[in-house]
């Protein structure tokens, strides 16, 4: 067997060295800046150590919208947050995973999650970059292991390039993967309302929608504060255990007594479209959940409103629907350019 020189093979793996210190990195990824109102606090969120791009921002939606984060490519984030019902999920009371598995917990909304320190209905989760680890790993949701989704996408077109695009590395992993979805889900911002317009000075309420709105500031507006319609806590509205579910809420994360059957505070913002309401999904109309508040024993939550009173609140609550947020093309299903 005839064997290369010693001088040639040294040549060869120095060419190869200087080559691929010659080689060209991907262009750095495009900056996207997150725009709110003025008005608005600062967001809780850490963008210094996730900043958004407009390659991270498309990747994170159609990781989003994959179904291949679940263990049988059935289910994917978007299947129970549906862009078009305020990313909650208007079909079950309860989520839905893999082979038809029933969860313990309706699918909440997803918007203005720049400002949320607490994630899930019992705040288990405190960061944005590391909730999704949860339904994938959930037995009932997606049943999947984070190794195993990085196995799969690697394995599919064109992510290796997505991934090169928004992080310099064709080579995904569960930190970029991370990220790319926090950074999708940042970017659902809803303050087009008419509220938001109203507050703007752009637009004014009705007579009834006024009235509404002066009922919400005496009976609401404690829990859920403006302009986020959520205060990002935990509370016990009154409502009496499910006796199937056995769902004890922040306690089961705290081990506090205290902390027994509370739940986050969800947002009211689009709340026309992200029915079934509660932890649970048992009420369906918005007139169910006005009628709880007239009979609640809870302390602060109880709500004295006539028929007429409910109809003006009603009819306010009406006004925080943001359809240039529910329709927005850019946090649809993402289409093949």
């Amino acid at each position: 067997m005839r064997h290369k020189p010693v001088f040639q093979t040294i040549g060869t793996v120095a060419a190869l060295v200087l080559l691929a210190f010659a080689l060209p990195g991907p262009p750095p990824p495009d900056p996207v800046t997150l725009r709110y109102p003025a008005h608005w606090r600062a967001p809780v969120y850490d963008f210094s150590k996730n900043p958004l791009t407009r390659q991270g921002i498309e990747l994170g939606r159609r990781l989003f919208y994959d179904p291949v984060l679940s263990r049988d490519s059935t289910v994917s984030c978007s299947s129970c947050h549906l862009s078009f019902t305020a990313f909650a999920h208007v079909d079950h009371a309860l989520s839905h995973g893999i082979d038809d598995r029933i969860g313990r917990r309706n699918a909440p909304a997803l918007m203005n999650l720049a400002w949320a320190r607490h994630l899930m209905w019992d705040g288990a989760i405190n960061h944005l970059d590391v909730q999704a680890l949860a339904p994938i790993s959930h037995p009932d949701e997606m049943d999947e292991t984070l190794a195993h989704v990085l196995q799969k996408v690697q394995a599919k077109q064109p992510y290796p390039r997505l991934f090169w695009e928004a992080f310099g590395d064709s080579s995904a992993t569960g930190e970029h993967l991370l990220k790319a979805l926090s950074q999708f889900e940042l970017t659902l911002l809803s303050d087009r309302s008419q509220y938001d317009r109203v507050q703007a000075g752009l637009d004014t309420f009705s007579r009834q929608e006024q009235s509404g709105y002066h009922l919400f500031r005496q009976y609401c507006a404690r829990c859920h504060e403006e302009p986020f319609f959520t205060n990002f806590s935990f509370e016990n509205n009154g409502l009496p255990l499910d006796t199937a579910l056995r769902d004890l809420g922040r306690m089961a994360i705290t081990g506090q007594a205290a902390d027994s059957l509370k739940f986050k505070v969800p947002t009211l913002r689009n709340i026309e479209f992200s029915y079934p309401y509660m932890h649970d999904g048992r009420f369906r109309k918005l007139r169910e959940v006005l009628q709880h508040y007239t009979q609640t024993t809870a302390p602060g939550a109880r709500a004295e409103l006539s028929a007429t009173d409910k109809a003006d609140l009603t009819a306010f609550l009406l006004t925080l629907t943001d359809r240039a947020f529910l329709f927005d093309p850019a946090f649809g299903f993402p289409l093949e350019k």
